[in-house]
Protein backbone atom coordinates (compact mmCIF):
# COMPACT_ATOMS: atom_id res chain seq x y z
CA UNK A 1 0.00 0.00 0.00
CA UNK A 2 1.68 3.20 -1.09
CA UNK A 3 0.77 6.35 0.95
CA UNK A 4 1.27 10.22 0.92
CA UNK A 5 1.29 12.60 3.67
CA UNK A 6 -0.19 16.16 2.69
CA UNK A 7 0.36 19.01 5.34
CA UNK A 8 -1.72 22.30 4.80
CA UNK A 9 -0.12 25.31 6.62
CA UNK A 10 1.64 28.54 5.86
CA UNK A 11 3.46 27.94 8.96
CA UNK A 12 5.46 25.47 7.17
CA UNK A 13 6.37 26.69 3.92
CA UNK A 14 7.45 29.71 6.09
CA UNK A 15 9.63 28.06 8.45
CA UNK A 16 7.80 29.26 11.36
CA UNK A 17 7.14 25.39 12.51
CA UNK A 18 8.99 22.24 11.90
CA UNK A 19 7.15 19.57 10.23
CA UNK A 20 7.13 16.95 12.79
CA UNK A 21 4.01 15.40 12.18
CA UNK A 22 4.79 14.16 8.66
CA UNK A 23 8.05 12.30 10.37
CA UNK A 24 6.28 10.93 13.13
CA UNK A 25 3.10 9.29 10.52
CA UNK A 26 6.10 7.91 8.01
CA UNK A 27 7.95 5.96 10.99
CA UNK A 28 4.45 4.48 11.80
CA UNK A 29 3.35 3.84 8.92
CA UNK A 30 6.36 2.01 7.59
CA UNK A 31 5.85 0.03 10.79
CA UNK A 32 2.71 -1.08 9.33
CA UNK A 33 3.70 -2.04 6.02
CA UNK A 34 2.76 1.20 4.19
CA UNK A 35 5.24 2.69 2.32
CA UNK A 36 5.30 6.34 1.82
CA UNK A 37 5.48 7.40 -1.74
CA UNK A 38 5.28 11.42 -0.92
CA UNK A 39 5.12 14.23 1.43
CA UNK A 40 3.80 17.34 0.38
CA UNK A 41 3.27 20.73 1.86
CA UNK A 42 0.76 23.19 0.50
CA UNK A 43 -0.62 26.87 1.48
CA UNK A 44 -3.91 27.24 3.15
CA UNK A 45 -5.55 28.08 -0.37
CA UNK A 46 -8.15 26.17 -2.09
CA UNK A 47 -6.92 25.34 -5.54
CA UNK A 48 -3.31 24.37 -4.02
CA UNK A 49 -4.91 21.95 -1.61
CA UNK A 50 -7.49 20.69 -4.36
CA UNK A 51 -4.47 20.30 -6.82
CA UNK A 52 -2.46 18.18 -4.16
CA UNK A 53 -5.25 16.17 -3.26
CA UNK A 54 -6.15 15.28 -7.02
CA UNK A 55 -2.40 14.65 -7.81
CA UNK A 56 -1.86 12.43 -5.04
CA UNK A 57 -5.35 10.40 -5.95
CA UNK A 58 -3.53 9.58 -9.43
CA UNK A 59 -0.85 7.90 -7.20
CA UNK A 60 -1.07 6.37 -4.16
CA UNK A 61 -4.00 4.28 -2.30
CA UNK A 62 -4.39 6.35 0.87
CA UNK A 63 -4.03 10.19 1.57
CA UNK A 64 -3.47 10.99 4.95
CA UNK A 65 -4.53 14.96 5.29
CA UNK A 66 -3.49 17.05 8.08
CA UNK A 67 -4.15 20.43 9.58
CA UNK A 68 -6.71 23.65 8.63
CA UNK A 69 -9.06 22.01 10.73
CA UNK A 70 -9.17 24.61 13.67
CA UNK A 71 -12.33 26.90 14.34
CA UNK A 72 -10.90 30.10 12.55
CA UNK A 73 -11.08 31.65 9.52
CA UNK A 74 -7.90 30.48 8.02
CA UNK A 75 -8.98 26.81 8.35
CA UNK A 76 -10.29 25.81 5.36
CA UNK A 77 -10.05 22.29 4.79
CA UNK A 78 -13.13 20.78 5.31
CA UNK A 79 -14.90 23.43 2.65
CA UNK A 80 -11.95 22.63 0.00
CA UNK A 81 -13.41 18.52 0.98
CA UNK A 82 -16.69 18.65 0.01
CA UNK A 83 -15.92 20.95 -2.96
CA UNK A 84 -13.52 17.83 -3.88
CA UNK A 85 -16.11 15.16 -2.83
CA UNK A 86 -19.27 16.63 -4.05
CA UNK A 87 -20.57 17.27 -1.18
CA UNK A 88 -22.10 19.34 1.76
CA UNK A 89 -21.20 19.76 5.05
CA UNK A 90 -24.04 18.70 7.55
CA UNK A 91 -24.32 18.78 11.41
CA UNK A 92 -22.59 15.77 13.28
CA UNK A 93 -24.68 15.79 16.75
CA UNK A 94 -22.29 13.23 18.05
CA UNK A 95 -18.79 15.34 17.95
CA UNK A 96 -20.86 18.48 19.09
CA UNK A 97 -22.13 16.60 22.50
CA UNK A 98 -17.96 15.63 22.56
CA UNK A 99 -17.01 18.71 22.50
CA UNK A 100 -19.68 20.35 24.86
CA UNK A 101 -18.80 18.68 27.11
CA UNK A 102 -14.89 19.00 27.31
CA UNK A 103 -15.57 22.57 27.17
CA UNK A 104 -18.38 21.88 30.39
CA UNK A 105 -15.35 19.98 32.25
CA UNK A 106 -13.17 23.11 31.36
CA UNK A 107 -15.49 26.09 32.53
CA UNK A 108 -15.12 27.42 29.19
CA UNK A 109 -18.55 28.48 27.50
CA UNK A 110 -19.06 27.36 23.71
CA UNK A 111 -18.97 29.86 20.95
CA UNK A 112 -20.16 29.54 16.75
CA UNK A 113 -17.19 28.83 16.03
CA UNK A 114 -16.94 26.07 18.57
CA UNK A 115 -20.57 25.08 17.43
CA UNK A 116 -19.26 24.91 13.51
CA UNK A 117 -16.60 22.47 14.24
CA UNK A 118 -19.17 20.06 14.61
CA UNK A 119 -19.95 20.60 10.59
CA UNK A 120 -18.68 17.55 8.73
CA UNK A 121 -19.07 16.57 5.10
CA UNK A 122 -22.05 14.69 4.88
CA UNK A 123 -19.98 11.75 2.55
CA UNK A 124 -17.28 11.17 5.38
CA UNK A 125 -17.23 8.59 7.82
CA UNK A 126 -16.37 10.70 11.51
CA UNK A 127 -13.62 9.16 13.46
CA UNK A 128 -13.82 10.65 16.94
CA UNK A 129 -10.96 12.87 17.99
CA UNK A 130 -10.77 11.96 21.97
CA UNK A 131 -7.94 14.15 22.44
CA UNK A 132 -9.62 17.40 20.85
CA UNK A 133 -12.29 19.00 19.30
CA UNK A 134 -11.86 18.35 15.25
CA UNK A 135 -13.40 14.78 14.38
CA UNK A 136 -11.02 13.10 11.68
CA UNK A 137 -12.76 12.17 8.61
CA UNK A 138 -12.35 8.99 6.63
CA UNK A 139 -13.40 9.36 2.56
CA UNK A 140 -12.73 6.36 -0.29
CA UNK A 141 -13.26 7.77 -3.85
CA UNK A 142 -12.00 5.30 -6.42
CA UNK A 143 -10.17 2.86 -4.87
CA UNK A 144 -8.33 5.61 -2.69
CA UNK A 145 -8.49 6.55 0.99
CA UNK A 146 -8.23 9.91 2.44
CA UNK A 147 -8.03 11.06 6.01
CA UNK A 148 -8.21 14.67 7.33
CA UNK A 149 -6.73 14.44 10.69
CA UNK A 150 -5.88 17.92 12.86
CA UNK A 151 -2.38 19.58 12.49
CA UNK A 152 -2.48 19.30 16.82
CA UNK A 153 0.64 16.26 17.33
CA UNK A 154 -0.87 14.85 20.08
CA UNK A 155 -4.57 15.40 18.96
CA UNK A 156 -3.02 13.53 15.32
CA UNK A 157 -0.89 11.05 17.37
CA UNK A 158 -4.07 9.81 19.55
CA UNK A 159 -6.20 9.43 16.12
CA UNK A 160 -3.57 7.32 13.97
CA UNK A 161 -2.57 5.12 16.86
CA UNK A 162 -6.25 4.65 18.15
CA UNK A 163 -8.22 4.89 14.96
CA UNK A 164 -6.51 4.98 11.83
CA UNK A 165 -4.60 2.02 12.00
CA UNK A 166 -6.54 -0.30 13.29
CA UNK A 167 -9.09 0.29 10.54
CA UNK A 168 -6.45 -0.26 7.81
CA UNK A 169 -5.26 -3.28 9.44
CA UNK A 170 -9.18 -4.57 9.58
CA UNK A 171 -9.40 -3.51 5.82
CA UNK A 172 -6.10 -5.80 4.83
CA UNK A 173 -4.44 -2.58 3.78
CA UNK A 174 -1.68 -2.67 5.67
CA UNK A 175 1.71 -5.51 5.04
CA UNK A 176 3.59 -6.66 7.40
CA UNK A 177 7.19 -5.01 7.37
CA UNK A 178 10.04 -5.49 9.01
CA UNK A 179 13.44 -3.18 9.54
CA UNK A 180 16.87 -3.71 11.02
CA UNK A 181 19.57 -0.96 11.32
CA UNK A 182 23.22 -2.66 11.44
CA UNK A 183 25.60 -0.22 12.89
CA UNK A 184 28.72 0.03 11.59
CA UNK A 185 32.03 2.41 12.01
CA UNK A 186 35.73 2.77 10.08
CA UNK A 187 34.61 2.66 6.91
CA UNK A 188 33.12 5.39 4.53
CA UNK A 189 30.27 5.04 2.85
CA UNK A 190 31.78 4.52 -0.64
CA UNK A 191 34.58 1.79 0.55
CA UNK A 192 31.51 0.15 2.56
CA UNK A 193 29.32 -0.12 -0.67
CA UNK A 194 32.21 -1.77 -2.48
CA UNK A 195 33.12 -4.07 0.19
CA UNK A 196 29.42 -5.83 0.44
CA UNK A 197 28.07 -5.63 -3.17
CA UNK A 198 28.02 -8.96 -4.07
CA UNK A 199 26.24 -9.04 -0.56
CA UNK A 200 24.01 -6.52 -1.18
CA UNK A 201 23.21 -7.60 -5.00
CA UNK A 202 22.40 -11.13 -3.73
CA UNK A 203 19.48 -9.78 -1.32
CA UNK A 204 16.22 -11.30 -2.17
CA UNK A 205 13.77 -8.84 -3.98
CA UNK A 206 11.48 -8.17 -0.69
CA UNK A 207 14.53 -6.99 0.87
CA UNK A 208 15.71 -3.49 0.52
CA UNK A 209 19.11 -1.81 1.30
CA UNK A 210 19.25 1.43 2.79
CA UNK A 211 22.70 3.50 2.96
CA UNK A 212 22.50 6.69 6.29
CA UNK A 213 25.79 7.63 6.70
CA UNK A 214 26.36 10.98 9.41
CA UNK A 215 29.58 11.46 11.37
CA UNK A 216 29.11 8.97 14.25
CA UNK A 217 27.78 5.94 12.26
CA UNK A 218 26.79 4.40 8.43
CA UNK A 219 23.61 2.71 9.41
CA UNK A 220 22.78 0.04 7.13
CA UNK A 221 18.78 -0.57 7.13
CA UNK A 222 17.03 -3.85 5.79
CA UNK A 223 13.66 -3.08 4.85
CA UNK A 224 11.58 -6.30 4.13
CA UNK A 225 8.27 -6.66 3.30
CA UNK A 226 5.85 -9.65 3.15
CA UNK A 227 2.59 -11.31 5.00
CA UNK A 228 4.40 -12.82 7.87
CA UNK A 229 6.52 -10.71 10.01
CA UNK A 230 8.23 -13.60 11.93
CA UNK A 231 9.12 -14.71 8.52
CA UNK A 232 10.55 -11.76 6.96
CA UNK A 233 12.90 -11.40 10.66
CA UNK A 234 14.41 -15.01 10.23
CA UNK A 235 14.77 -13.46 6.57
CA UNK A 236 16.88 -10.32 7.59
CA UNK A 237 18.48 -12.70 10.19
CA UNK A 238 19.79 -14.30 7.92
CA UNK A 239 21.00 -11.81 5.58
CA UNK A 240 22.64 -10.10 8.42
CA UNK A 241 24.76 -13.37 9.43
CA UNK A 242 26.01 -13.48 6.11
CA UNK A 243 26.90 -9.35 6.33
CA UNK A 244 28.99 -10.24 9.44
CA UNK A 245 31.13 -12.72 8.04
CA UNK A 246 32.19 -9.99 5.41
CA UNK A 247 32.84 -6.84 7.93
CA UNK A 248 33.21 -8.33 11.62
CA UNK A 249 35.22 -5.89 12.49
CA UNK A 250 33.04 -3.09 11.37
CA UNK A 251 29.89 -3.99 12.63
CA UNK A 252 29.05 -2.52 16.47
CA UNK A 253 25.68 -2.83 17.06
CA UNK A 254 22.22 -2.91 15.68
CA UNK A 255 18.98 -0.09 15.52
CA UNK A 256 19.60 2.45 18.45
CA UNK A 257 22.34 1.15 20.05
CA UNK A 258 25.20 3.38 20.73
CA UNK A 259 29.08 2.46 20.34
CA UNK A 260 29.51 3.71 23.91
CA UNK A 261 26.25 2.34 25.17
CA UNK A 262 27.76 -0.98 23.48
CA UNK A 263 31.40 -0.75 24.98
CA UNK A 264 29.53 0.13 28.60
CA UNK A 265 28.25 -3.54 28.11
CA UNK A 266 31.12 -5.24 26.97
CA UNK A 267 33.00 -3.67 30.28
CA UNK A 268 30.44 -4.97 32.45
CA UNK A 269 30.08 -8.63 31.97
CA UNK A 270 34.28 -8.60 32.16
CA UNK A 271 34.31 -6.27 35.05
CA UNK A 272 36.32 -3.99 33.79
CA UNK A 273 36.60 -0.14 34.08
CA UNK A 274 37.52 3.41 31.77
CA UNK A 275 39.07 6.12 31.67
CA UNK A 276 39.86 8.59 29.23
CA UNK A 277 42.14 11.39 28.56
CA UNK A 278 41.09 13.68 25.73
CA UNK A 279 42.68 17.00 24.33
CA UNK A 280 41.35 17.85 20.39
CA UNK A 281 38.22 15.89 21.61
CA UNK A 282 38.00 18.47 23.98
CA UNK A 283 35.91 15.95 26.52
CA UNK A 284 33.39 15.17 23.78
CA UNK A 285 33.87 11.05 24.42
CA UNK A 286 33.46 11.47 28.02
CA UNK A 287 29.70 12.87 26.98
CA UNK A 288 29.06 10.17 24.78
CA UNK A 289 30.08 7.54 27.60
CA UNK A 290 28.01 9.39 30.08
CA UNK A 291 25.09 9.53 27.79
CA UNK A 292 24.79 5.79 28.81
CA UNK A 293 22.54 5.34 31.70
CA UNK A 294 24.38 3.43 34.80
CA UNK A 295 28.29 4.33 33.06
CA UNK A 296 28.98 5.24 36.35
CA UNK A 297 29.78 1.46 37.07
CA UNK A 298 32.38 1.25 34.62
CA UNK A 299 33.22 4.43 33.77
CA UNK A 300 36.16 6.26 36.33
CA UNK A 301 36.29 9.13 34.81
CA UNK A 302 38.65 11.65 32.25
CA UNK A 303 40.79 14.13 32.09
CA UNK A 304 40.17 16.93 29.18
CA UNK A 305 44.19 17.89 28.94
CA UNK A 306 44.16 20.84 26.34
CA UNK A 307 47.69 22.50 26.95
CA UNK A 308 50.73 20.59 27.00
CA UNK A 309 51.19 22.09 30.56
CA UNK A 310 48.42 20.16 31.56
CA UNK A 311 49.39 16.82 30.07
CA UNK A 312 52.48 17.08 31.64
CA UNK A 313 50.93 18.00 34.99
CA UNK A 314 48.15 15.58 35.26
CA UNK A 315 48.92 12.96 32.55
CA UNK A 316 52.60 12.55 33.07
CA UNK A 317 53.58 13.04 29.82
CA UNK A 318 57.32 14.43 29.61
CA UNK A 319 58.52 17.76 28.72
CA UNK A 320 60.83 16.11 26.67
CA UNK A 321 57.73 13.64 24.46
CA UNK A 322 56.37 17.04 23.85
CA UNK A 323 59.43 19.12 22.58
CA UNK A 324 60.95 16.46 20.43
CA UNK A 325 57.30 14.78 18.74
CA UNK A 326 54.78 17.48 20.09
CA UNK A 327 51.57 17.15 21.40
CA UNK A 328 49.87 15.68 18.07
CA UNK A 329 52.47 12.38 17.91
CA UNK A 330 52.25 9.02 18.88
CA UNK A 331 54.35 9.02 22.05
CA UNK A 332 52.48 11.63 23.14
CA UNK A 333 49.11 9.85 23.01
CA UNK A 334 50.92 6.91 24.05
CA UNK A 335 51.77 8.26 26.89
CA UNK A 336 48.53 10.19 27.88
CA UNK A 337 46.38 6.86 27.52
CA UNK A 338 48.85 4.57 30.27
CA UNK A 339 49.07 8.19 32.35
CA UNK A 340 45.44 8.50 32.63
CA UNK A 341 44.86 4.93 33.45
CA UNK A 342 47.64 4.76 35.97
CA UNK A 343 46.61 8.11 37.49
CA UNK A 344 42.64 6.92 37.73
CA UNK A 345 43.51 2.91 38.19
CA UNK A 346 41.18 1.91 35.11
CA UNK A 347 41.63 -0.89 33.71
CA UNK A 348 41.50 0.76 29.70
CA UNK A 349 41.97 3.58 28.58
CA UNK A 350 41.74 5.92 25.46
CA UNK A 351 43.57 9.10 24.60
CA UNK A 352 43.16 11.20 22.00
CA UNK A 353 45.38 14.57 20.35
CA UNK A 354 44.73 16.40 17.02
CA UNK A 355 44.72 19.39 14.76
CA UNK A 356 40.61 19.48 14.69
CA UNK A 357 40.94 22.93 13.12
CA UNK A 358 39.85 25.12 10.83
CA UNK A 359 43.34 27.00 11.71
CA UNK A 360 46.41 25.51 13.50
CA UNK A 361 48.07 22.65 10.56
CA UNK A 362 51.23 22.71 8.98
CA UNK A 363 52.52 20.70 5.76
CA UNK A 364 53.59 17.86 8.14
CA UNK A 365 50.32 18.04 10.57
CA UNK A 366 47.52 19.03 7.94
CA UNK A 367 44.03 20.13 9.88
CA UNK A 368 42.42 16.65 10.55
CA UNK A 369 45.37 15.08 11.65
CA UNK A 370 44.31 13.17 14.83
CA UNK A 371 46.19 10.59 17.06
CA UNK A 372 44.65 7.68 18.58
CA UNK A 373 45.81 5.68 21.50
CA UNK A 374 43.61 2.82 23.14
CA UNK A 375 45.33 0.92 26.38
CA UNK A 376 44.68 -2.12 28.23
CA UNK A 377 46.57 -3.97 30.59
CA UNK A 378 48.89 -5.94 28.43
CA UNK A 379 49.23 -3.47 25.44
CA UNK A 380 48.66 0.17 24.16
CA UNK A 381 48.08 0.61 20.65
CA UNK A 382 48.21 4.23 18.72
CA UNK A 383 46.74 5.07 15.29
CA UNK A 384 47.03 8.15 13.31
CA UNK A 385 44.32 9.85 11.27
CA UNK A 386 43.12 12.66 8.86
CA UNK A 387 39.95 13.19 9.04
CA UNK A 388 39.39 16.52 7.07
CA UNK A 389 39.16 20.41 8.03
CA UNK A 390 35.50 20.81 9.38
CA UNK A 391 35.83 21.39 13.17
CA UNK A 392 32.44 19.88 14.18
CA UNK A 393 32.68 16.51 12.18
CA UNK A 394 36.49 16.46 13.21
CA UNK A 395 35.66 16.34 17.08
CA UNK A 396 32.66 13.62 16.30
CA UNK A 397 35.13 11.24 13.97
CA UNK A 398 37.88 11.20 16.48
CA UNK A 399 35.88 10.28 19.11
CA UNK A 400 33.46 7.57 17.21
CA UNK A 401 37.17 6.31 15.99
CA UNK A 402 38.53 6.09 19.28
CA UNK A 403 35.03 4.72 20.96
CA UNK A 404 35.79 1.83 17.74
CA UNK A 405 39.37 1.15 18.79
CA UNK A 406 38.52 0.36 22.44
CA UNK A 407 35.68 -1.64 21.34
CA UNK A 408 37.72 -4.30 19.77
CA UNK A 409 40.69 -3.71 22.13
CA UNK A 410 38.63 -4.50 25.25
CA UNK A 411 36.72 -7.65 22.94
CA UNK A 412 40.04 -9.15 22.38
CA UNK A 413 41.99 -8.72 25.81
Amino acid sequence: MKAEIITIGDEILIGQIVDTNSAWIAEQFNLHGIEIYQITSVHDDKNHILEALKNAEEKVDLVILTGGLGPTKDDITKNVLCEYFNTKLVFHEPTFEHIKQRFKNRNIDLNKLNHDQALVPENCTVIPNKAGTAPGMWFEKNDTILVSVPGVPFEMKNLVESEILPRLENNGKAKAIYHKTVLTQGLPESMLAQMIEKWEDALPENIKLAYLPNPMAVRLRLSAIGKDKELLKKQVETEIEKLQKIIPENIFGYDNETLAGVIGEILKKKGKTLAIAESCTGGFISHLITSVAGSSEWYKGGVTAYSNEMKQNLLDVSKEVLDVNGAVSEQAVRKMAEGVSRKLNAHFSVATSGIAGPTGGTKEKPVGTVWIAVAGPDKTVAEKFVFGDNRERNIIRSSQTALQMLRRLVLNS
